[in-house]
């Protein structure tokens, strides 16, 4: 990689500056070329206008001051002169108006206070100071005052005032303690602006003796202590406490305890507050509040925000601190302490005001004898400052009269200006907050030109660098300056140089020719005056063999070439860097004349290395990497591209022709195949390489063909079977002689853009193909078949021509012919063009439509005259769109379609015509430019048509025997419906089909009852819709008959057998066919078709299966809606129907179906819903078999119920009321259940009888004595209990009674025989 800079020439110091203040009048005084020259004084520094002074030291008060003649100094205090001369304590610094007050030797600085001023003075004016007000600074001592302890009740606030002395100027607060170490502060505890230590809250942590305010008088460098504050907090246990050792135990005492509080705000009191700061100032806004908990300070600008770069919140955010604050910060600014409890905040309304400040300050005039020239004195304040003009220290108003000025407000205007009216003019700009005072001369010169840059100065330049020549100069009035080249050359003008208002002459791309002497020659009206310097243009430093990319073995030797050439007028220095380093301090670091060699490399020697060549003009660097790699265990051959090619050589030149030759690089063990010979033209394109061909890897020589004006360099690429080599270096260069264009441009065109115009184009040549300078091109024209004469203009080098005026669409003979400054190219081929083209003008005629059928029609046309087309024609576009549909009354948006039919045309197909239509269509003849106007519409109508199919076919209202469907008439009738047709099949569960019926239904029908079906038997059904023409497509659907309610499945359907004898009362027309069954065989695997016929509490399912047989199907359902998980449910056999139960009525469900082993698929799902809860659909039981079975069986029940009651009531008989009542009186004689206690004679083995909750056992499994009553109760179920007419207990068998509370173990009643039967109901 290779870097190069160029570096000026102008080293020497040309006090530029200088020039360019000389060039508005304007002198530095601190020039020593211009001592001589007289100026008025300028006041160069002076001691601050609040100067605080230590009164223990000498004061001493700046004046320093410059002009020619060296000024004199004089002092005014308070307004009168000061006379030093008579005060021994007073000195003036020699050659200064310095002020020395001795105050170590007995003075005293409270006796020199007061408001000091300098004045400096010449023969040419008087400049003065500011007002300096000297103040000693003072340290007073605190006043003695009796401390009282501070007594606080915890969680109150408290503050601890500082008060310090005034002093000058103010103290630095801070509070210590006794061992001199800060006091923590923080939310809680914090200084405030005035010094004032603030609590917020006090705390028991607070409690010490030692809160001590110390203040820091900077001047003085002495520091005040405030006695120490105490402060003791208690707390409401322990006051209690003290109270209640006092007081008697019938005294009442109390005290309330720590509570929290709303925030109050200390400082600042009240709700509002005023601010005034001055612009430029810091702003400093605080608030501290008490409370408890510690509130948390917010600040908010009401109507605006807080300036962002220049807010910063200080003290816990306490304080608001605004820096440089200008107008635009006044506002109200609120602060918001908040703590749980409340809020409480304060608005502080701060006013910006400003003391002047510059918008213009006045600057020094140098002027000559009669020249203008203005003071301009401008400030800006709050409020407005008032602007006062001063001559030579007095007002203006009583100064001596100058007829050269006049006072206009803040500018002094000065006209022909004379030599004694230079002054030192004073502006003071004074509002209540300050004032500023400047001092500006008018020095009026009459001066001769002067060159300031020394004579026969050498300027060194490289060549194609900028060139600066400078001549500093000065003279009153201003000097013109004129530059020449050589001694009697001509003056300098024109674009080729630069020429700057400080005299400083620029070239900016200096050649070889450039070299020689330059004369700069200064004049103005009172002389002229010459300078000569010398101007050198060097050659650039250029490395010709940059260092390489390496990859060398550890412990190899590498080097890197650096090899460069310079001017030899110039000492190069070669240096390298590593890694943009210095080179390590190592021997193994061998830096040669041209190259860099490293020995013993190790791996930290990896990096990048870089050659630096500087010389006093230029710098130039290239830079390789070098990457260090593991010696391989054993060696082995390395393979790697070619090295470059070297040494190429340039012989026999001829004008289109020159022999090239060069010496093979390495081959690196690998043979070169062959070399790649590439050229740049650095005459056009500069650094761009071309290929220019190769040749094989034997031959070191070829002979190259060659084009005029191109100034060749070649580089040879070697290539083995590795890869390329880098190419090499360049070949020296060949600039061939300039001959004729050998060749015309490519691709000519001749198209208009618009209708009278011609725009021709073509292919540039390429910058070799010029042959020579100056390329143009002669474009001509000539209309086409008219005897006609070519027209022809030369442009210069673009690729386009516009030919106005043409006539529209008209054919154009056009050629381009290339030339340059020695000749034209050959003669150039012609090509056609047109001009541009128009819309066409008229429209197809005699438009003829054949409708050829229902879709389908043939429109003619004749075609229009060539000669009203204006353009190529492109074809002709036929517009239709469907006007209105027979069919329907209902108009759709108009809906435009476009065919275009290329070429001339003259008939086309309308395709995808609407059946039963009224369309519209027109033609329009298409060129280039557009479409022409457009033939009348024409009107036709398309026939009737087969319909579409039926929008839909829904079957709903499954009962046992009978199915309704439901229909809609087709989207698209495409004409008239005349009928119906609907067929339908049973199908069984081996996809056999049963016989077909066709059923032929009037177009006005939309429904349809299908009557004395088979029960639980799926159908398929076919439905389509009829116009005149025909049949159209039909729709399928399937339904099955819900099953019989005993769900007792009948065979499937047989031959003869798909549907009963009596199938539709009300059907008009029935054709029955052949009931034989045939097989379908499925063509994939898939559920289809899943239909739903749902009652209030179940739902058939039922689906079409295609796949293979012995399928294993499931059903899954849930609630439609719900993210509940699916429920499923297996469906026995291959059966392709199934009944879901238990569903709650008027219940929204989905449903699928799936089936197992075949990779899991399932159908898509389906919604349907269940009916309202109501009163069962009443149906024939009677003649049911399961009712009959289900009625013997509670015959046979209601049989052994009543052999039981009567043994039990026989059983019961032998015990009257009163043996039980007395067999009752001693538990201990029961017979007892051991694990419940229930009666053994009235509980079976299984405990399941009901006696158990009539006995009197309680739930602790004991029996009382004193329970034992004289009650019937006792058997029974509590009150309710029932017994016979001869007193036997009967309630065990009654299903009527109230079921009571358990008690023990629950035991299940025995149900009664009615209960029985209406639980199978």
């Amino acid at each position: 990689m290779m870097k190069k800079k160029s570096i000026s020439a102008s080293n020497a110091s040309l006090v530029l500056f200088l020039c360019q203040m000389i060039s508005a009048l304007d002198v530095p005084l601190d020039s020593k070329l211009l001592e001589e020259l007289s100026q008025p004084p300028t006041i160069t520094q002076q001691s601050p206008k609040d100067y605080i002074v230590d009164p223990r030291e000498n004061i001493v008060i700046q004046c320093e001051a410059k002009g020619k003649p060296p000024p004199s100094f004089s002092w005014t205090r308070n307004g009168t002169h000061f006379d030093i001369d008579k005060d021994a304590q007073v000195t003036m610094k020699p050659n200064s108006g310095t002020l020395v007050i001795n105050i170590m030797n007995g003075g005293k600085a409270e006796a020199y206070e007061g408001v000091y001023q300098c004045t400096a003075r010449n023969e040419r004016g008087a400049a003065i100071s500011n007002n300096i007000v000297i103040r000693p600074s003072r340290s007073p001592l605190w006043t003695k005052e009796k401390l009282e302890p501070n007594q606080v009740r915890e969680g109150d606030s408290l503050v601890l005032h500082c008060r310090p002395p005034v002093g000058l100027p103010p103290p630095i607060i801070f509070w210590m303690d006794n061992a001199f170490q800060r006091l923590p502060q923080s939310e809680r505890v914090s200084q405030g602006l005035n010094g004032d230590l603030y609590f917020s809250n006090v705390q028991p942590e607070d409690i010490r003796e030692d809160y001590i305010c110390y203040a820091r008088f900077n001047h003085t460098q002495t520091i005040q202590q405030k006695q120490p504050i105490s402060v003791k907090v208690f707390s409401m246990d322990s006051l209690n406490d003290t109270i209640a050792a006092n007081l008697s135990d019938t005294d009442i005492y109390g005290a309330r305890p720590v509570t929290e509080r709303q925030p109050v705000l200390l400082t600042p009191t009240g709700s509002t507050s005023t601010k005034v700061e001055l612009r430029g100032n810091v702003l400093l806004l605080e608030c501290i509040a008490a409370g408890l908990p510690t509130p948390v300070i917010r600040w908010i600008k009401e109507g605006g925000e807080l300036p962002a770069n220049r807010t910063f919140f200080e003290n816990f955010k306490k304080t608001l601190k605004i820096i440089d604050v200008s107008e635009a910060d006044s506002g109200n600014y609120k602060c918001i302490a908040r703590n749980t409890l409340g809020s409480a905040h304060h608005v502080i309304s701060v006013t910006v005001k400003a003391a002047p400040y510059w918008i213009t300050a006045p600057r020094n005039l140098v002027l000559s004898p009669g020249e203008d020239g203005t003071l301009i004195c401008r400030a800006n304040g709050n409020p407005k400052p008032s602007i006062s003009w001063l001559a030579n220290g007095v007002p203006i108003a009583i100064a001596p009269e100058d007829p050269s000025r006049k006072v206009d407000g803040d500018t002094i205007i000065f006209s022909h200006v004379q030599e004694r009216s230079s002054a030192v003019y004073q502006c003071n700009a004074s509002n209540e907050y300050g004032y500023l005072l400047a001092n500006a001369f008018v020095n009026v010169l009459a001066e001769p030109p002067r060159i300031l840059t020394p004579a026969n100065k050498l300027y060194q330049v490289i060549a194609d660098s900028p060139a600066l020549l400078d001549c500093a100069y000065f003279g009153s009035p201003k000097p013109e300056i004129e530059w020449f080249k050589g001694v009697k050359g001509s003056i300098l003008r024109g674009s080729e140089y630069i020429f700057h208002d400080n005299g400083t002459l620029e070239i900016p791309v200096a050649q070889k020719d450039s070299t020689g002497a330059y004369t700069c020659v200064a004049r103005n009206k009172l002389g002229k005056i010459q300078n000569e310097v010398q101007l050198e243009i060097k050659d650039p430093t250029v490395i010709i063999k940059q260092p390489e990319y390496k990859v060398i073995q550890r412990y190899g030797q590498v080097s890197f070439e650096c090899i460069i050439k310079h001017d030899s007028t110039l000492l190069p220095t070669v240096i390298w860097l590593k890694d943009n380093d210095e080179l390590p301090d190592d021997e193994r670091f061998l830096v040669g004349k041209d190259n860099l060699t490293i020995m013993n490399v190790t791996d930290k020697d990896d990096g990048t290395y870089t050659c630096i060549v500087n010389t006093t003009l230029d710098s130039v660097s290239a830079s390789a990497v070098l990457t260090v790699v593991a010696a391989p265990p054993t060696p082995a051959i390395i393979y790697a591209r070619p090295n470059p090619p070297f040494d190429l050589e340039l012989t026999g030149q001829l004008e289109r022709s020159v022999e090239l030759s060069w010496i093979p690089g390495d081959e690196n063990n690998s043979p070169i195949t062959n070399f790649v010979i590439e050229y740049e033209d650095g005459l056009h394109e500069p650094g761009v390489w071309h290929y220019q061909t190769e040749v094989p890897g034997t031959q070191t020589t070829v002979q190259l063909k060659l084009s005029p004006y191109v100034n060749y360099s070649f580089r040879v690429i070697a290539v083995n079977e590795i890869g390329r080599s880098q190419p090499s270096e360049p070949s020296e260069q060949y600039l061939t002689k300039s001959a004729n264009p050998d060749e015309n441009p490519s691709n000519v065109q001749g198209i208009g853009s618009e209708p009278d115009n011609l725009v021709i184009t073509w292919e540039s040549l390429k910058g070799f193909q010029s042959n020579g300078p100056g390329l143009q091109y002669k474009v001509s024209w000539r209309q086409k078949d008219v005897d006609d004469e070519w027209t022809s203009v030369i442009v210069a080098n673009v690729s386009k021509y516009i030919v106005s005026g043409t006539p529209t669409f008209v054919p154009y003979e056009i050629k381009v012919q290339a030339l340059n400054d020695l000749g034209y190219a050959p003669e150039p081929s012609e090509v056609i063009g047109h001009s541009g083209e128009d819309l066409p003008m008229v429209a197809p005629g005699n438009v003829q439509v054949h409708v050829i059928n229902s879709t389908l029609a043939k429109v003619h046309w004749d075609p229009v005259p060539l000669k009203t087309v204006r353009g190529h024609l492109q074809g002709y576009k036929v517009y239709y769109w469907k006007v209105q549909s027979l069919s329907r009354r209902s108009r759709r948006h108009v809906e435009k379609k476009i065919l275009t039919f290329r070429g001339n045309k003259t008939f086309g197909m309308l395709p995808g015509l609407e059946p039963y239509s009224t369309y519209k269509l027109n033609v329009r003849v298409a060129n280039g430019k557009g479409e022409g106007p457009a033939s009348p519409d024409k009107v036709f109508r398309t026939p009737e048509g087969v319909p579409g199919s039926p929008s839909f076919l829904k079957i709903t209202n499954p009962t046992l025997d009978s199915l309704t469907l439901e229909w809609g008439s087709p989207t698209h009738p495409n004409g008239v419906l005349t009928s119906y047709i609907l067929k339908f099949q049973p199908i069984n569960n081996t996809h056999e089909l049963g016989p077909l019926v066709e059923i032929r239904i009037p177009a006005n029908e939309s429904s349809l009852i299908l009557k004395n079906l088979n029960y639980s038997t799926r159908y398929k059904f076919y439905f389509n819709a009829q116009t005149s023409v025909g049949s159209g497509n039909q729709i399928t659907e399937e339904a099955v008959t819900i099953m019989d309610e005993a769900g007792i499945l009948h065979p499937a359907v047989g031959a003869g057998k798909g549907y009963s004898e009596t199938l539709f009362a009300t059907s008009p027309v029935m054709h029955t066919v052949r009931p034989t069954f045939y097989k379908v065989q499925p063509l994939y695997p898939r559920i289809r078709n899943v239909t739903t016929a749902a009652a209030e509490t179940y739902a058939n399912i039922s689906w079409e299966y295609e796949g293979p047989d012995h399928a294993h199907f499931y059903v899954e359902y849930g609630v439609a809606g719900s993210k509940e998980d699916w429920k499923k449910e297996i469906v026995n056999g291959s059966r392709s129907f199934f009944v879901l139960k238990g569903l709650t009525p008027g219940t929204a469900y989905k449903v699928r179906v799936g089936a197992e082993g075949l990779s899991g698929f399932r159908s898509s799902e389906d919604v349907f819903e269940t009916g309202p809860a109501m009163a069962s659909r009443q149906v024939d039981i009677a003649t049911q078999g399961w009712f009959i079975g289900l009625m013997c069986a509670v015959a046979l029940l209601i049989l052994i119920l009543l052999i039981v009651c009567f043994i039990r009531r026989n059983k019961g008989g032998k015990y009257p009321v009163k043996e039980k009542e007395d067999a009752h009186a001693d538990p201990e004689i029961q017979p007892m259940k051991e694990d419940d206690g229930t009666f053994g004679e009235y509980s079976d083995a299984e405990d399941h009888k009901p006696l158990k909750k009539g006995s009197r056992t309680p739930s602790d499994r004991t029996v009382k004595k004193e329970d034992s009553d004289d009650s019937l109760v006792d058997y029974g179920e509590g009150v309710n209990g029932q017994f016979n007419e001869d007193g036997s207990f009967i309630g065990q068998y009654s299903g009527k009674k109230e079921k009571e509370p358990a008690e023990g173990n629950e035991s299940s009643e025995a149900p009664s025989p009615v209960n029985a039967m209406n639980s199978f109901v």
